[in-house]
């Protein structure tokens, strides 16, 4: 009795395997082993396509990080373009603050914050030369010399008052009346004292007690201006320091001191006007005298705009600069 181990079957002829692209010769092993890995099945097509899809992720990768020879120049093209435009509103900052420097110093050094427009006088009258003589004194109150402002053609800045009278004084027999006459501005200078000094509610009459109001808004218009180019001063500086760090994020500061100064202006400029309001509801105009603001003031109420868009622009660009490169660098880190 044979065993059921020594039991034999019958062969089978071997077949022919065939490739999914059809009947042929009998491929090698290197086939066996891509269809044992299914590469050639539905799991395999999709193998393919994540291998692909990873392929191309890894080459916009390196086009990102600059590392896939010319590809980098793509990325390298797109920081040019934030770091441009950054930039350009960083240069279109610095000319407005520079601008509006220049105009608030301007209107500080000048003598043009207010005019007054009067008929000319006779030069001949003796109550022009008492007016004249209290004008240019060191004792002369508020009411003396505004008083001088309306009847000559005053002007008044932060720092200086003047007047138009005639150049040659006859006091003896006027002269003839002409078209034209020789006229010189004389100006006299506010001290520390003056500018300091109460302000009563009677001009002229210490005795009327302090008007706080006026007195504080003169001292107001006077201090608010120096704030106010100091801070775009310290701002320019702060921004020089970036310039020579290449990085625009302290610009920051620059932006924040530059709306202050603005807020500075603009305080200054309120304040001048409350004040010659006030200072006309006291010392009326006399008849034919008129009064207007001067390019001085003009130039100040621009400076105001002029130190806002600056600081919006340097806020922005050092702002946005910021959270780009944060967002980039995390994106990198991921």
């Amino acid at each position: 009795m044979r065993s059921a181990t020594s039991r034999s079957f019958p062969s089978v002829p071997p077949t022919t395997p065939t490739s999914p692209l059809g009947p042929g010769p009998r491929p090698g092993l290197w086939w066996r082993r891509r269809r044992r890995r299914g590469s050639y099945g539905g799991g395999g097509i999709c193998r393919e396509v994540r291998q692909r899809r990873r392929g191309e992720s890894r080459v916009l990768w390196s086009e990102l990080e600059g590392e896939a020879g010319g590809a980098g120049g793509w990325a390298s093209s797109l920081n040019a373009r934030m770091d441009n435009r950054f930039a350009t509103a960083f240069v279109i900052a610095c000319v407005l603050s520079l601008i509006s420097t220049i105009y608030m110093a301007a209107s500080i050094g000048t003598d043009f914050w207010y005019e007054y427009r009067s008929p000319v006088q006779e030069n001949s009258s003796d109550l022009n030369k008492s007016i004249w003589t209290d004008f240019v004194s060191d004792e002369a109150d508020e009411k003396t010399y505004n008083d001088a402002l309306f009847r000559f053609n005053g002007t008044m800045g932060l720092w200086r008052r003047c007047i138009t009278i005639p150049q040659n004084t006859y006091w003896y027999s006027p002269p003839e009346r002409t078209e034209s006459f020789d006229v010189v501005t004389k100006c006299m200078s506010f001290t520390l004292n003056d500018q300091f000094m109460e302000k009563f509610v009677d001009p002229g009459n210490h005795n009327s007690g302090i008007d706080l109001l006026r007195t504080y808004l003169w001292r107001c218009q006077f201090l608010l201006p120096f704030v106010s180019l100091g801070l775009m001063c310290f701002g320019a500086v702060i921004g020089l320091c970036a310039c020579i760090c290449r990085s625009l994020y302290p610009t920051i500061a620059t932006g924040i001191l530059h709306l202050l100064a603005g807020l500075c202006t603009l305080g200054s400029v309120s304040c001048y006007v409350a004040g010659i309001e006030l200072l006309h509801q006291k010392l009326e105009l006399p008849e034919n005298v008129s009064g207007e603001f001067g390019w001085s003031f003009c130039l100040a109420c621009v400076s105001a705009p002029l130190q806002f868009m600056a600081s919006a622009l340097f806020i922005w660009a050092a702002h946005t600069n910021r959270k780009e490169y944060t967002l980039m660098k995390a994106y990198r880190v991921a």
